[in-house]
């Protein structure tokens, strides 16, 4: 068979860049293949993805990716570490992948790689200055941003580091030593618009960006920021009333579910950590709003993104023994959407690992005799769908991850 390249993705929406970067990737590896590991219905930044999973899919395949796997959404909404710890374990895990492309602010992958064995080694000087930066109080972003810095002796580094592109794709390449894998990485620069930026220029944007745009109901900029076919499918869950803007739309549930948790409950929520319970139960108790409660229990310790993917793990039921047992599980691979080169591939993952667990129907597999730590995360991927399908404006539908069936696309 032909080379197979492999992305991780939100596609929240699919946009222009997300086309550049497919299509350039394509080239770069001759790649006849492409898998993308993708978030479901809840995003990395602790949010929502603006229309579900099977849409996503297919606006994935009619855009060029051959076979759409979802992320389960332990891994999903975790940190960048674990979000790509999980995303490689899975690709790494089906044996045919030859290469993973990623977007970053720099296509230096010999600067990218030294600071990814730094991380990988830990070498002890490291480890003491990383300590140090936390006693300071400051976030542990920042902190590990400071040490490296101070460990490299080299400012050169500091813009690097602070970009998040450059951060998640230093933990894929974390992840693919830590697993000696043989897939090959492949770092693509970003165009135009940086991650987050809201700015736009030509026909490019970020997602962050085009979000924005779609709250403010902007949709003719947002036709031009996106693919056709991608837009078609956006603007028809929009008709219907299926598109979930961002978490406020679960505050209510969100701020409700804090007050009827204990603080004991709190402290066992990931992320949750020196106290902080007491700071969100007592927010909790008296906030109307998700912006309310952030402004609240925001500190220079803990990040935006990072206690808003607390407020996510308390509306999903996610612990930390949860996301303790995702790091030590292999997961499934949960087709979600397949051309036929896709389905190809999927045949392939069959005979090159026998042992994975692959599913093209929940209803089937959850049938089977799991082991324990699968059927948690299972529930937790159906559960997350069924909590997501509440942000509908209106036909919400629980039981979609047992009735909805694998977008297919013919060529």
């Amino acid at each position: 068979m032909g080379k197979v390249l492999g992305v991780i993705a939100e596609y929240n929406p699919f946009h222009n860049g997300h086309l550049y970067h497919l299509t350039e990737s394509k080239k770069m590896t001759g790649a006849t293949y492409t898998v993308a590991i993708m978030s479901g219905n809840f995003t990395q930044r602790g949010d929502t993805s603006l229309i579900d999973k099977w849409s996503k899919a297919k606006s994935a395949l009619e855009c060029g990716i051959d076979l759409v796997i979802e992320l389960p959404v332990l891994y999903a909404i975790s940190s960048a570490e674990n979000f790509a710890d999980g995303a490689i374990k899975l690709l790494n895990s089906m044996q045919v992948i030859d290469y993973i492309s990623f977007g970053a602010e720099t296509a230096d992958m010999n600067m990218l790689n030294m600071i990814a064995d730094i991380l990988y080694d830990e070498p002890k000087e490291y480890q003491n200055l990383l300590a140090k930066e936390l006693q300071s109080g400051i976030s542990f972003p920042k902190a590990r941003e400071n040490a490296l810095i101070s460990y490299l002796n080299d400012n050169k580094y500091a813009t690097l580091l602070s970009s998040p592109n450059n951060i998640l794709g230093i933990e894929y390449l974390k992840a693919l030593k830590k697993y000696k894998s043989t897939i090959q990485p492949i770092a693509m620069p970003r165009i135009e618009s940086a991650h987050n930026d809201l700015n736009y220029s030509g026909n490019i944007a970020s997602s962050t960006a085009i979000r924005d745009i779609i709250k403010n109901n902007r949709l003719d900029i947002a036709k031009k920021l996106m693919p056709d076919s991608s837009f078609k499918n956006l603007f028809e869950n929009i008709k219907i009333g299926h598109i979930v803007p961002d978490i406020s739309i679960f505050e209510k549930e969100i701020i409700l579910k804090l007050r009827s948790m204990s603080t004991y409950e709190i402290s066992l929520l990931p992320d949750v950590s020196e106290g902080l319970e007491f700071s969100i139960k007592k927010a909790a108790d008296s906030c109307n709003s998700i912006i309310q409660f952030l402004n609240i229990i925001k500190t220079k310790r803990y990040t935006f993104t990072r206690l808003q993917r607390i407020l996510l793990y308390a509306l999903l039921g996610i612990t930390k023994k949860d996301i303790a047992m995702s790091k030590k599980t292999q997961p499934y691979i949960r087709i979600l959407g397949a051309n036929e080169r896709g389905k190809y591939l999927i045949s392939e993952v069959a005979k090159s690992n026998p042992k994975l667990n692959i599913i093209t129907s929940v209803k089937k597999f959850t049938d089977k005799n799991l082991n324990r730590n699968l059927k948690t995360m299972l529930e937790k991927d159906i559960w997350a769908t069924d909590v997501y399908t509440i942000g509908y404006e209106y036909d919400s539908f629980s039981h979609l991850d047992f009735t909805n069936k694998i977008i297919t696309k013919n060529e």
